[in-house]
């Protein structure tokens, strides 16, 4: 699938906090908010879907294993393994595992809190 108009049903993900931290004791102003640590688990033909934004979830992603496909703004990229991508305010997209082995990464953003 390469265009945001025709997204895949979501299936073969999972995914696991490993860790979070209160910013409000550490950075003025962050009160409510929390650093997040995730592992997101794609399965091949995985869809981690729908369309999301990031709008006021600033985060990283780096690829451990497998290749997991970025679409965004209509275009897509691979990524993995290694250095991922920028989740901004101006982050559209869905992710898919269109490879043959098991896609992990590890996602950290800034969220508010639960």
């Amino acid at each position: 699938m390469n265009d945001d108009t025709s997204v895949p049903e979501p299936k073969g993900v999972s995914v696991e906090l490993l860790a979070n931290l209160d910013l409000g004791p550490e950075i003025e102003g962050m009160v409510g908010h929390q650093l997040r640590m995730r592992k997101v688990t794609i399965e091949p033909g995985g869809v981690f879907g729908p369309p999301h934004d990031h709008v006021g979830r600033p985060g990283m992603v780096y690829v451990l294993q497998g290749t997991i496909t970025d679409h965004r703004n209509g275009t897509t990229v691979e990524y993995g393994p290694g250095p991922g991508w920028p989740e901004d305010s101006l982050t559209t997209h869905w992710l898919e595992n269109m490879g043959t082995i098991t896609a992990v990464e590890i996602s950290v953003d800034i969220v508010v809190q639960p």
